[in-house]
């Protein structure tokens, strides 16, 4: 049969894709993440470290390249392969991390980080996990490697100031670089070769599929959303390790009081992801995340001087944070349309990372010449749209992605079972696509019988 239902199991191999490639893309951005917290101490002792433009431009230029190069990147794997395409990404990242280690000066921090996000492999790291995964549990595969953006984050700010005083942030770079080069051993060694690789509309842009996806105002919603989100990340990070020393506390206690704010923030969220998706109220939760944000943010600009308030204020803003970073590629799933998911994934990766150089940038010039309270100002402005935005933003549909492996067939043929699979009780839009030999599937999870849909597979396979 050529479809199965989605409760079987992934296979051995299934799951040490998956555990591997999100070990390699956390690695990546574990190395693009560890000097947030530290960075602005360190440059104090660089050439050119005392203007907080260039900072703000070290601290984000990796950005840049990665939002430039991301998606070219994943065009190029479906030319020359997958594995091919993330050793040259790592090998770029190792070079950037090396460079960074040895700069005499911040314009050479600039330039490592600069090669740091030219080796962006997010792309061609997604797409061999869709070629190491059957459909139906590339959804919880994407899933994994996803999660470990957040994970590594928090995991960045607890560890960073130890690393801090063991080994500097120089060697913190040359560490990332040398982790970069063990990388390439374990993609070779542990990561299976795919016996197929081909084009995963669910996991690649296509260029066809971008007017579609760019016009779309809903879309175009969440991509202003999370640029704001990261920008304003990137923009508060200038300062809020200075701010910390000053009320206090020391740079290399700084882990003591991230680590509980963030170990908290992850169980807060919980309870709203729940309800968001048991009661279908999830324009309502997000929404509410954002305002909380702005809240957290504003707290973090009203208690600079008082490290508890800080921390309060740091608590309410990683809880608004960590939900909006596990509800906007939900949202993305539910409103792109089944044959365009990957397009508006990349579009929304690539809009993400733009936000983080602009906030970083924008922040550490407005911070050089205007002060902290200009800065805190941006951020507050771009949010303020953003839940502007949001408000006014249509409630999505009640649905989740199904995908299902299909026989060989002409077009005429996938656009007939394309109809009937959408005639079926609980299917919101179906799509086959001849060429991937697959159905995509958005159903409503209340009204979805998917004994039907594995039914009328079988009949046509």
């Amino acid at each position: 049969m050529s479809a199965s239902l989605s409760s079987e199991k992934m296979s051995p191999t299934e799951l040490r894709a998956t555990v591997g490639l999100a070990g390699i893309y956390g690695l990546r951005m574990f190395g693009l993440f560890i000097i947030l917290p530290v960075f602005a101490f360190y440059a104090e002792h660089l050439p050119g470290g005392d203007n907080f433009t260039l900072i703000g431009i070290a601290l984000g230029a990796y950005g840049l390249t990665q939002a430039i190069l991301q998606i070219p990147f994943g065009w190029l794997s479906d030319r020359i392969g997958r594995k091919p395409v993330i050793y040259l990404g790592l090998i770029l990242f190792a070079i950037g991390s090396f460079t960074a280690a040895i700069a005499v000066d911040i314009y050479w921090v600039i330039l490592g980080r600069v090669i740091q996000g030219a080796g962006a492999i997010s792309a061609a790291v997604m797409a061999l996990a869709a070629d190491l995964t059957r459909e139906e549990h590339r959804t919880k595969a994407m899933a994994v490697i996803g999660m470990t953006i957040g994970t590594t984050f928090a995991v960045s700010l607890i560890v960073a100031p130890a690393l801090n005083q063991l080994i500097g942030v120089s060697g913190i770079f040359a560490m990332t670089g040398a982790l970069a080069l063990l990388a390439i051993i374990v993609v070779h060694k542990i990561i299976p070769d795919p016996l197929i690789s081909r084009f995963h509309s669910d996991t690649e842009a296509s260029a066809s599929k971008f007017k579609n996806v760019l016009s779309n105002i809903e879309l175009l919603r969440l991509n202003y959303g999370i640029f704001a989100l990261h920008a304003t990340l990137m923009a508060l990070w200038l300062v809020m390790p200075l701010s910390l020393r000053q009320a206090g506390l020391e740079a290399d206690d700084h882990w003591q009081l991230y680590l509980p704010v963030l170990l908290m923030s992850m169980v807060l969220i919980i309870p709203a992801i729940i309800y968001a998706e048991k009661k279908a109220k999830l324009k309502t939760i997000f929404i509410a995340a954002i305002a909380l944000l702005l809240l957290g943010q504003i707290s973090l600009a009203l208690t600079a001087d008082s490290i508890w308030g800080t921390a309060i204020a740091l608590l309410v803003f990683f809880t608004a944070f960590n939900l909006l970073e596990a509800s906007l590629p939900s949202l993305i799933s539910k409103i792109a349309p089944v044959g365009a998911k990957g397009t508006a994934i990349g579009v929304y990766s690539s809009t993400q990372f733009l936000g983080a150089f602009v906030g970083a940038t924008v922040g550490g010039y407005l911070y050089e010449h205007h002060g902290s309270n200009v800065l805190y100002i941006f951020c507050g402005l771009l949010l303020c749209i953003w839940l502007m935005f949001a408000a006014t933003m249509k409630a999505p549909a009640a649905v989740r992605s199904k995908m299902y492996h299909v026989k060989e067939m002409d077009v005429g043929r996938a656009s007939g079972l394309s109809r009937e699979l959408a005639a079926l009780s609980g299917v919101y839009e179906a799509l086959v696509l001849a060429n991937e030999r697959v159905a995509y599937l958005k159903v409503d999870l209340k009204g979805f019988d998917e004994e039907s849909v594995v039914k009328l597979l079988g009949e046509n396979t």
